[in-house]
């Protein structure tokens, strides 16, 4: 463990989600000439991400089954295929039903991977890496925005829609042939646990995980966290920057590419964090939650154009929710044993996928409706429009919020059960302050020996 292996594959994997994050949120960048090319109202334009995040959300467990089943490499390796055939698929798409098709792909493809690239790093690295690496995992692969925002859109505006995305589709072939040459799912001589059960036994193991308050803590905390960052990124975040606040498209493009800064700051930060305090993971989760509330009130109640400033504010937040959502994937790996931690993770990841295709398709109905209805002048994405369609995320963000404090409670009580005590705020800080004062005064003390 640990080894030069262990970080070439390592190495490998957070390459191959690099690749999947690109597939992903190509077509954020990509959603204005889309409607152009398509013809596409507002909600038709969503549905090409919303149904692409339906296929991915509703293949989170049986992909998690997937991965304890075969082990991380196929899956990879599989994902990656099929996000190339969809990326060629969208770029031959003259239509919306050919174009979601190609979605369709890129989802599936994508389900597979973040799933099966945690699932290797407790087999080829030391428990108190885990944290971190998962950390590091998440926003590493964040990069691939960067190559939507930059390469990606300039390849699009220059050359064209089908050049562009045959362009994605060679990143996929290249992922999947380092996947399937360079992955192995455990260091060599190891006892890998891959289940090779029937399909009553992979019942049985889904809903033990399921049963497990922690894996349903993790799926919340990662509803609550990750969603209101994705439909940003993903689909409305240009939109609103260019047509709602007045943005150029070189400065909203810079905006979206703060994302993978703050993910790259932020992330070990919080992977350290969560390994040292453990038993305070759900406090930041609902920390995250409750600021991504403010930021967002703040910006929509503004009575016109917010100044830079204020949305530079609201990215750095909105991003802050992608490094603490990794938070529910340290849920399911404490909470499982290791041969369910695919499945509980696939749990997880269902939460701020769900959460966030709901919003999307919400928020592009409640666009198109008000449009339809006359009631702004400036057309269909007018800021007026796009402060009554966000207000949506309000009620996802309050119900994942109090689905936290509930599991929370649940989770809690069940390790006092186990005779471990999670104690309130006021005890920690007094601890903490008594171990400060008690270190002081042993420096004190040492010092005065050395002086006799």
């Amino acid at each position: 463990m640990n080894s030069r292996r262990a970080w070439l594959v390592w190495g490998v994997g957070v390459f191959a989600y690099l690749i999947a994050v690109t597939q992903r949120t190509s077509f954020g960048v990509a959603g204005l000439v889309a409607t152009d090319r398509f013809d596409a109202s507002a909600s038709a334009l969503s549905a090409f991400t919303v149904i692409q995040l339906v296929v991915y959300a509703g293949l989170q467990i049986p992909v998690g089954v997937l991965v304890d089943r075969f082990g991380p490499r196929v899956m990879i390796a599989t994902g990656a295929a099929l996000m190339a055939v969809g990326q060629l698929q969208l770029a031959a798409a003259t239509s919306v039903p050919a174009g979601v098709v190609g979605r369709v792909f890129v989802g599936a493809g994508d389900a597979m991977t973040f799933i099966a690239v945690i699932r290797l790093i407790p087999f080829w690295f030391p428990p108190r890496k885990v944290p971190v690496l998962t950390q590091m995992t998440g926003q590493l692969g964040q990069f691939g925005q960067l190559i939507s925002i930059a390469p990606f859109a300039f390849v699009l505006h220059n050359a064209g829609w089908s050049p562009a995305f045959v362009g994605l589709a060679g990143l996929g072939v290249l992922a999947c042939i380092l996947a399937a040459s360079l992955l192995r799912n455990a260091p060599a001589g190891t006892m890998t646990p891959l289940v090779a059960t029937g399909l009553k036994d992979t019942w049985t193991d889904l809903a033990t995980a399921w049963r497990q308050p922690g894996t349903r803590l993790g799926m919340w905390s990662h509803f609550a966290t990750q969603f209101a960052g994705n439909v940003f990124v993903l689909t409305w975040g240009y939109p609103f920057l260019v047509s709602g606040q007045g943005l150029s498209p070189a400065t909203a493009s810079v905006l979206l590419s703060l994302f993978v800064v703050v993910g790259l700051v932020c992330g070990p930060f919080l992977g350290s964090w969560v390994g040292r305090h453990p038993l305070r993971r759900s406090t930041l989760v609902l920390a995250v939650a409750g600021i991504t509330i403010a930021a967002w009130a703040v910006v929509l109640l503004q009575p016109g154009p917010s100044p830079l400033w204020l949305l530079v504010v609201l990215v750095l937040v909105l991003a802050l929710g992608g490094p603490a959502s990794m938070i529910g994937f340290d849920f399911a790996r404490t909470f499982n044993p290791s041969h369910k931690i695919g499945t509980a993770t696939g749990i997880v990841n269902v939460g701020g996928f769900f959460a966030a295709l709901v919003t999307m398709y919400m928020i592009g109905l409640i666009l198109d409706l008000l449009n339809g209805a006359g009631f702004s002048s400036d057309g269909l994405y007018s800021l007026d429009a796009f402060r009554v369609a966000f207000s949506f995320q309000f009620l996802v963000l309050g119900i994942g919020v109090v689905a936290v404090v509930l599991l929370r409670r649940k989770v809690r009580a069940s390790m006092a059960e186990l005779g471990e005590r999670v104690p309130p705020w006021r005890e920690v800080v007094a601890d903490s302050r008594r171990r400060r004062l008690q270190y002081r005064q042993e420096q004190r003390e040492e010092r005065q020996s050395r002086k006799r």
